[in-house]
């Protein structure tokens, strides 16, 4: 059975799953139109797989942002099965790249995607991320998945340096329902965070997302400023924060993975959210970000409604990748 054979069989158990699928076919086709298509153009350019093939299809991944280091080890890892399977021609080559997408995603330890979330008291998820990639938007809705979730959420407005973010998170409170604490704009953000988790504790909250500034002037007062509001959420609940989830903007491709590095080293990053996917067509990003940095890529942004917030899905995001090329290769077979 080929690797697109599975994936569909897997994707398609439940009217959700498909309907998952296709919020990541379709917040893909940026990327898939760019990237697919020119593969498929290949694919018909060269019909066997020799030298020449592999390099522009090196060429292709690159332009796709997957970053040098993953492409390298994709283009081993594809050398190897080609002569390993002994395939002459690129029919079916489609498949072939697909499932050592997944495995270069999926290698190394065993991971959990899925967020910390505490079976008793107060679950605090810190958000951290530059300013402009979407992080008060992303914690709208995620607040809002929580509570479709059956889960008492609450907000805690740490950006008080950025004009009008706190006013911000507030419209994305009052959008999902959702109680806010916060401190007039310039106050210690610590301070923010301290009254904040005092009150999710007093009102039996069971999860507080908490933004943080975005706009620091060097990696020293990044590091401190995060630093300060770990001590104090942990001072009042031992062991949090339980995740400290890194907002970046897909679509700005490489620049995101340095974003990333930063990040990594001013704090224990536990999983990224990648914002905008739907808007770039360098969706390659996921898997260097996951490749170079190790980081599980938890959610990705696929659209702008509310439920458009998905976890992240290593074999839906390579079927919205190579939908077309699934598609017809079920064709083929069934001519």
């Amino acid at each position: 059975m080929s690797f697109f054979k599975k994936i569909k069989e897997k994707i398609s158990g439940t009217s959700e799953s498909v309907s998952v699928s296709e919020k990541f076919k379709d917040g893909l086709s940026k990327t898939r139109n760019q990237f697919t298509s020119k593969v498929n153009d290949l694919v018909a350019k060269y019909r066997k797989v020799d030298e020449d093939f592999f390099e522009e299809l090196e060429d292709l991944l690159l332009q796709a942002d997957v970053g040098v280091d993953t492409v390298m080890e994709l283009m081993d890892a594809l050398r190897f099965e080609v002569k390993r399977k002994n395939i002459k021609d690129t029919a079916g080559i489609q498949s072939v790249i697909s499932e050592k997408l997944v495995e270069i995603y999926e290698s190394g330890e065993a991971e959990f995607n899925g967020l910390a979330i505490q079976e008793s008291g107060l679950t605090v998820i810190l958000f951290v991320g530059v300013n402009g990639v979407g992080k008060t938007t992303t914690i709208g809705k995620l607040a809002h998945r929580l509570k479709q979730q059956g889960k008492t959420v609450m907000l805690a407005a740490g950006d008080t340096f950025r004009a009008g973010a706190i006013e911000q998170l507030q419209v994305w409170g009052d959008r999902v329902g959702v109680d806010v604490i916060k401190q007039s704009e310039g106050s210690d953000p610590a301070a923010v965070m301290y009254d904040a988790v005092r009150a999710a504790k007093s009102r039996g909250v069971d999860v507080l997302i908490c933004d943080t500034a975005g706009r620091l002037q060097n990696k020293v007062n990044l590091m401190n400023e995060l630093q300060k509001v770990h001590r104090v959420i942990e001072r009042e609940v031992p062991g949090a924060p339980h995740e400290v989830l890194l907002a970046l903007d897909a679509t700005t491709g490489q620049n995101a993975l340095i974003q990333a590095q930063a990040f990594k080293e001013a704090t224990n990053v536990t999983g990224i959210v990648l914002t905008k996917l739907d808007g770039t067509a360098k969706g390659g990003i996921v898997l260097a970000i996951r490749n170079k940095l190790h980081i599980p890529v938890k959610f990705v942004g696929l659209g702008e409604k509310m439920d458009d917030l998905q976890p992240f899905d290593t074999e839906k995001y390579v079927y919205g990748l190579f939908a077309e090329g699934l598609e017809q290769e079920e064709s083929n077979e069934m001519n």
